[in-house]
């Protein structure tokens, strides 16, 4: 099942994606509620999707979790920046709630910064409160999952020696553009483009932890709460952005995520 959030003659709105019967046009049947708190009632309502405008499917409540160092070819290209070793343990961050946009929404460059580059990955979406979760039933507690963006600001990930602010500015945080609740997580294929060149191409078959371990290490850490985000690392070929740019963020099984550099 794919989830949106989306935005209709001003009112923003959820719904679920389906086929019109007879055209196969996409649709989405709104729901009267917000389906991570339950909400699957409808309100009988179908728009065309052509017609909405698609939004970030969650503005995390509380946080975005983010695994650095998670793929052997990303470490090995970081080795200068991040050094050139794995982590016996998910390494994790935090970008703010305030980093999220969704589908279509810029990407701003801090002037601060003259490196800016992009990180296509796989988001996870918490669907319940969660915390001190085992690994074997990691997966109980996730609502779905969508597209990101770990865009960060490289030259202050080396010069602040952390990476809260590299990796926190508003805009720094794409999702989008829908959740979608059934994934097989075996092998799902993430690319990045940028002007439609190919920039990343890796799978979830190469995540050094694995998503049920990431959500399980997570946990231990913080509580975990329903519309929070976890972004589970990024494939080598990692790039540069400029004003002018359009990145892409593709994951099998869910979408492109598009936006737009400025």
């Amino acid at each position: 099942m794919k989830v949106a959030r989306f935005q209709f003659e001003g009112e923003i709105s959820y719904g679920i994606l389906d086929a019109a019967e007879g055209t196969g046009e996409v649709e989405l049947v709104e729901l009267a509620g917000d389906p991570l708190l339950g909400g699957y009632e409808t309100t009988g309502r179908r728009l065309p999707l052509a017609r909405v405008r698609l939004l970030a499917p969650v503005i995390p409540r509380s946080k975005v979790v983010a695994v650095g160092k998670n793929y052997a070819d990303h470490v090995a290209e970081m080795r200068d920046v991040t050094g050139g070793r794995a982590t016996a343990e998910p390494l994790l961050f935090l970008k703010p709630n305030t980093s999220v946009i969704g589908p279509g929404e810029a990407i701003v460059r801090p002037e601060i910064s003259d490196r800016v580059e992009h990180e296509g990955e796989l988001a996870v979406v918490i669907g319940v409160v969660a915390k001190d979760v085992p690994v074997e039933r990691a997966l109980e507690v996730v609502y779905g999952f969508t597209c990101a963006n770990d865009v960060s600001a490289r030259d202050l990930q080396v010069r602040d020696g952390q990476w809260a602010r590299a990796k926190g500015f508003d805009t720094f945080c794409p999702l989008g553009p829908v959740i979608e609740t059934d994934l097989d997580l075996a092998d799902a294929r993430i690319e990045t483009r940028v002007n439609g060149e190919l920039r990343q191409r890796g799978s979830t078959a190469q995540l050094i932890h694995s998503i049920p371990e990431i959500v399980a290490h997570a946990s231990q850490a913080f509580t975990l709460l329903p519309g929070d985000v976890i972004l589970t690392g990024t494939p080598a070929g990692v790039g540069p952005l400029e004003a002018g740019d359009t990145v892409e963020v593709e994951v099998a099984g869910i979408g492109i995520l598009s936006n737009p550099v400025v």
